[in-house]
């Protein structure tokens, strides 16, 4: 007996936040939308939006419940409207990926530059993620695809494996005066600039503090492309995954080198939601982002 109509309403308060911009999105009268809003309360027993000076604010039941009917409502609208067949010549649809910028920088320049010598349409929309929100980024279902070094089990989310990589060190050899490999000596001796999400430690200082040994951070950035100026314009040495320090050593001419310390390998996949699993759009995607970076 529930009209799902209000869980449209629903959706729309979350992003409008303002029951008259709600009612004009829905194409209603506001009369109309505080009645459906006042629906919603007694379902779930919440008063899920409340009025603030800054319009209405959702309630923590709101806000937990929110990634789940954004996902039911784009689970719906595919059994209604889902295309038996999809054909990237003729669409103009734009795929969503949850990437970090080092897997960014690694896979985004194939895949666009496939897309262009196809003259396909198709629009390929990156939003920064970490292994900290890719799963909540998947979940809500705001995403079409995740790429990078997933974390938890694959029992999560269907998966495949796309690459395997490690390691780089990134600086400007030819103004520093250093070649390659880079010695242990002048990798200590020089001021290192940090990418880490909390700014504070990295895995390299794991390393080192194992075999007794430390570097001296200088300044830290939360995202790997954030080192590109300094490493031109300052006397310091990066530590990345080789994937993106390949891809930012073609495009600047910084030097790369094998670090010199033994660092782990680690595995880049793709994953998605099961519900997903046989979309033939999702299908086509995935296998657009595999033949782009086998090739």
């Amino acid at each position: 007996g529930v009209d799902l109509n209000l869980l449209v309403t629903f959706e729309v308060l979350m992003r409008e936040r303002h029951v008259t911009r709600t009612a004009h999105v829905l194409g209603i009268s506001q009369a109309a939308a505080s009645a459906a809003l006042g629906r919603l309360r007694r379902l779930f027993d919440d008063e899920l939006f409340i009025r603030t000076k800054d319009g209405m604010a959702p309630t923590p039941k709101a806000q937990e419940i929110a990634p789940r009917i954004r996902w039911a409502l784009r689970e719906l609208a595919g059994v209604l409207f889902e295309e038996a067949v999809f054909d990237p010549r003729e669409s103009t649809r734009t795929f969503v990926l949850a990437m970090s910028d080092d897997v960014e920088a690694h896979v985004l320049p194939p895949m666009l530059k496939r897309l262009q010598g196809q003259g396909l349409q198709v629009s390929v929309l990156v939003r920064q993620s970490n292994r900290y929100t890719v799963e909540s980024l998947l979940t809500e279902g705001s995403v079409d695809l995740a790429i990078g070094a997933l974390p938890g089990p694959a029992e999560s989310f269907p998966r495949e494996e796309l690459f395997s990589s490690g390691y780089a060190c990134l600086y400007d050899g030819e103004r520093l005066g250093l070649g390659t490999p880079l010695s242990l000596e002048d990798y200590l001796a020089l001021p290192h600039l940090l990418v880490s999400y909390d700014g504070r430690r990295g895995i390299v200082d794991d390393l080192l503090e194992g075999r007794g040994l430390r570097r001296r951070i200088i300044g830290s950035t939360t995202h790997f492309a954030g080192a590109l100026t300094p490493l031109k314009t300052a006397d310091v040495v990066v530590t990345l995954p080789r994937h993106a320090g390949q891809a930012f050593a073609a495009a600047t001419g910084l030097t790369l080198s094998e670090p010199p310390i033994t660092m782990p390998r680690f595995t880049v996949s793709m994953a998605w939601t099961p519900q997903r699993a046989n979309d033939p759009a999702q299908q086509w995607l995935r296998g657009f982002v595999h033949d782009c970076l086998s090739s």
